[in-house]
């Protein structure tokens, strides 16, 4: 590609050839989903903006999905006052601060200045990543999850450099990666872990957790790891620029060489390629070149499932993961990391040699579980994790004392909104049940609330049984069975898949 072209168009990326870079298995990856702004800053103006911004985009993904071997060299000019802007649109507006204090509707009063001289600042290299602000958010278990809180301008930039480089790794990405991905979310990753135990030879699953992964990210392999795709030294710098500024603790700054602020921008984006080189392409090579049997993997972020046909396969897979993880200051968590005996046979299997029922595991908030349809035949079951929902309840309950004296009405509308949120997520084939039970608990937590507001108050159990029909919305499956929506998200045929115009592949859409 020519000097003299590279300067007629700045869409224009230049590449050149990686040293020895190894070829990435490459999948093709679910529709992705359009930018969401805010709907009061919508214009003519802003919208031709991100047209024009998108443009951009769409022409580095043609180029990485053409030059799977090269790095692009030329990406800053991509990051224009435009490019800014919408980043700055795409944050939530009551968003927590950073240290600099500055909120989204500061920024916004002078927003086309603000934006030109942070440009400016950004490409002359003046632009200084600042301390991201350490707070704890609970967790299902009662421990404390560590979030870093960036700066406005650095959420800013990172979001803006996150759209640029997720336009090259998502052609790079594999199909089992499912975590922080444009168009892919959750529920994709649990439709494929479904239609894989449901359609391939599954007899043991791998539930394997990394050890304290955001804070056992080594900087330099990461660093050297985005070197793979990005040749442009003012992107790496600005990677190093949020990779060196520290968290603000106690008053005090702590600067580590290793570790990546989970709650920043980019987080998700690194941690992502970080996994990509360290165990997806690894894995992917073991599954085609060692596996005996069949084999399916999931990854959502650092929660990887992996399904094996036979015990050796999984034994043998489980110490080479040890190995290759360890060679990139990773470790995985004995606690928590177990190899269980589980799918359609394992019922059956466990009983000849008089063993009780299959082990169940988890992921994203679901407890799997070997069951059995109503004609006696294997139906793959997922319930919420009892913990999950103990600890929803928990805030609940907390929540309700504080609006213990507000009108009834106004609590209805709140629980609605809790329960309705709940549902979206949890309403699953299989888990009515679970629903049914987490919606008679939240009445109950309602009608204790209200005896609370006076001693003379006597609500009964037909009163706020009234209450939650008139308020809660009743139990039912907002989800489709995994296979129907997998099939649509990945329209593939293949003879032997056992249903038409479907492709059920080892964890995710295969080329």
């Amino acid at each position: 590609m020519t000097h003299e072209r590279e300067k007629s168009d700045p869409a224009v990326v230049a590449v050149k050839p990686v040293n020895n870079a190894e070829r990435s298995a490459a999948e093709s990856v679910e529709p992705r989903a359009g930018a969401k702004g805010n709907a009061s800053q919508h214009s003519t103006g802003r919208a031709q903006k991100r047209v024009t911004v998108s443009q951009g985009l769409e022409r580095i993904r043609q180029v990485a999905r053409q030059r799977t071997k090269e790095k692009f060299t030329t990406l800053l000019h991509h990051i224009s006052t435009d490019h800014l802007e919408q980043a700055f649109l795409e944050l939530k507006e009551d968003a927590a601060a950073g240290v600099d204090g500055l909120r989204w509707q500061d920024y916004a009063a002078d927003l086309e200045r603000n934006l030109e001289d942070l440009h400016a600042r950004v490409h002359r290299g003046a632009y200084r990543a600042q301390p991201s602000r350490r707070v704890y958010i609970p967790k299902p278990d009662g421990r404390q999850r560590p979030l870093a809180v960036a700066a406005l301008e650095d959420k800013i930039v990172q979001r803006a450099t996150t759209a640029l480089l997720n336009a090259i790794y998502e052609e790079d990405f594999l199909g089992f990666s499912y975590g922080f991905r444009p168009g892919r979310g959750t529920h994709d990753a649990l439709d494929a872990l479904c239609v894989g135990i449901d359609s391939r030879k599954v007899n043991f699953i791998l539930d394997a957790d990394i050890r304290s992964f955001f804070d056992e990210v080594s900087k330099d392999w990461l660093i050297r790891f985005v070197e793979h795709r990005i040749g442009d030294k003012r992107i790496i710098r600005l990677i190093q620029k949020w990779l060196r500024a520290g968290i603000l603790e106690d008053g005090i700054v702590a600067v580590s060489d290793k570790g990546t602020g989970q709650g920043a921008v980019i987080s998700p984006l690194l941690a992502n390629v970080y996994l990509h080189y360290a165990f997806d392409l690894w894995a992917e090579r073991w599954r085609k070149r060692e596996a005996a049997g069949d084999m399916i993997i999931v990854r959502y972020a650092d929660d990887i499932i992996v399904g094996f046909e036979h015990e050796a396969d999984a034994r043998r897979f489980l110490e080479a993961m040890r190995e290759r993880l360890g060679e990139f200051a990773l470790s995985l968590n004995p606690d928590k990391t177990r190899l269980i005996e589980f799918g359609r046979h394992a019922a059956a299997n466990r009983e000849r040699r008089g063993l009780g029922k299959p082990e169940t595991f988890n992921f994203l908030g679901f407890s799997f579980i070997c069951g059995k349809s109503r004609r006696g035949k294997f139906l793959l079951k997922r319930k919420t994790r009892r913990d999950r929902m103990r600890a929803k309840l928990q805030a609940i309950k907390q929540e309700l004392r504080q609006r213990r004296h507000q009108p009834i009405s106004v609590q209805g509308k709140w629980l609605r909104q809790v329960v309705k949120g709940y549902f979206n997520y949890h309403a699953v084939p299989t888990n009515s049940q679970a629903l049914a039970a987490f919606r008679f608990f939240v009445t109950e937590l309602w009608q204790r609330s209200l005896r609370r507001r006076s001693q003379k108050d006597s609500t009964t159990w037909e009163q706020i049984t009234q209450l939650a029909k008139d308020w809660l919305p009743k139990p039912t499956t907002l989800h489709p069975w995994p296979e129907i929506r997998f099939a649509v998200t990945h329209p593939r045929w293949e003879p032997y898949a056992g249903k038409p115009h479907v492709r059920f592949c080892a964890g995710g859409a295969q080329q």
